[in-house]
């Protein structure tokens, strides 16, 4: 035994009991306050405080990173919602009564303003080889920009007799007529699924067109409805805001063609641009486009014998014509800083959504429904678009900056990324 050391005590079981604690120490303890109690609790109360900034920074975080992820796909959803603004003034435009513009007026005031804008701003930017770019690619460049000014004038032309949804997804086939075009011109591969996506398009445009000789039930019926003011669709026309004009179907065959030719235009534009490559800044061919366009329809006015420059007729025409100018240039930057942004094919998905908005604004314009033909029509051009664009599934590269314009909105993975190249 040692002395001084106090034995525990022992209980029942034969566990060993604490010894008693000095009352003193008890009492020296609850006098010294919650500054003595809590200097154990202190590290915890820090760790909460961390915690608490962790999660308001992993909030701020994910709140950045969605901001990050989606930017550039709502730049692109942005850009199609101006666009078919655009579209529907122009046919508005086109097909408002005995003052009605022609296509050509149209495009000379919304490609005068993108050409005086994107004047300004490379000329502010000092642009590399401003305004005509290098000598070498000057008769690309011309190309380029006549290609793109027969597309918009195929695509707005067309507006004039068809329905905004069927002019709508006709300009869907840039696509598929650019693995055309590109094969025979740069020969690149053509396979037989783009192939088979081309067919099932053309099938499409056909039940779009509902040419006579293909199917005579359908334009005699719709002969004796435009007679009728329906045109070839089931109009109510106490929900539409402007009724719909009547067109023949020679005349919708004719407009039907203008917008198959427009998009092959817009495909070998496109195809020009990947032969341009880096030799030329990407606003220098934009330019281009804006200024072959503005000149070419200014000088087509001035010796047409039966067009000539008008000025609009009240402040509805006045209107139109200010909203295409600015939806214009709102279409050419929002597009641009979404394909900045966006990967090829999150981009093209939202591009289609143009279809959703044409089938809204012919319902609550014009009073119109697409007749069934129509809707399956639509559905294998989009599909097939879709389709082609699934297969061009190239490797990210490290890549310029696009400038992107009306054709490259609708090129699919391969057109994006083959800009940025």
């Amino acid at each position: 035994m040692q002395y001084g050391a106090i034995k525990p005590a022992m209980d029942a079981a034969g566990v060993q009991q604490d010894a008693p604690r000095s009352p003193s120490k008890v009492a020296d303890n609850a006098d010294a306050g919650p500054e003595a109690a809590g200097l154990g609790q202190q590290p915890h109360d820090a760790a909460d405080a961390d915690g608490d900034k962790q999660r308001r920074g992993g909030v701020r975080g994910r709140l950045s990173a969605f901001y990050e992820r989606n930017i550039g796909l709502f730049f692109v959803f942005l850009a199609q919602t101006f666009g078919s603004i655009m579209s529907t003034a122009a046919k508005l435009l086109t097909s408002g009564g005995p003052n009605r513009f022609h296509a050509l007026h149209i495009i000379f005031v919304r490609m005068a303003v993108t050409a005086v804008l994107g004047f300004l701003y490379m000329w502010h930017q000092r642009v590399p080889d401003f305004p005509f770019g290098g000598r070498d690619i000057r008769g690309l460049l011309l190309l380029r920009g006549l290609a793109g000014f027969v597309g918009l004038f195929g695509l707005y032309y067309s507006l004039t007799f068809l329905d905004f949804a069927d002019s709508t997804v006709i300009s869907f086939l840039i696509p598929i007529l650019t693995a055309i075009v590109c094969y025979v011109w740069l020969r690149e591969p053509y396979t037989i699924r783009e192939a088979l996506a081309g067919l099932i398009a053309l099938a499409g445009v056909l039940l779009v067109a509902r040419p006579p000789f293909l199917f005579p039930r359908v334009a005699a019926g719709s002969t004796k409805a435009a007679s009728d003011g329906v045109g070839s669709f089931v109009v109510d026309h106490p929900h539409g805001l402007v009724p719909t004009p009547p067109a023949s179907p020679a005349q919708r065959g004719f407009a039907v063609l203008c917008g198959v030719m427009g998009t092959f235009a817009a495909a070998v534009a496109y195809t020009t641009i990947r032969v341009i490559g880096k030799r030329a800044h990407s606003l220098v061919s934009v330019n281009y486009f804006a200024s072959v366009a503005t000149v070419g329809s200014a000088l087509i006015i001035l010796v047409h014998p039966d067009l000539k420059f008008v000025l609009p007729q009240g402040a509805m025409q006045w209107t139109l014509l200010t909203i295409i100018g600015i939806t214009g240039f709102m279409l050419q930057f929002l597009l641009t800083e979404g394909l900045k942004r966006e990967k090829a094919g999150r981009a093209t998905n939202m591009i289609y959504i143009q279809m959703v908005f044409a089938l809204v604004v012919e319902r609550v314009i014009w009073g119109t429904t697409p007749p069934p033909l129509s809707l399956i029509g639509a559905a294998l051009i989009i599909g097939a678009a879709i389709w082609l664009s699934l297969q061009k599934n190239h490797p990210p590269v490290a890549q310029q900056k696009p400038v992107a314009d009306e054709e490259s909105s609708l090129l699919g993975s391969q057109g994006v990324g083959s800009l940025r190249a």
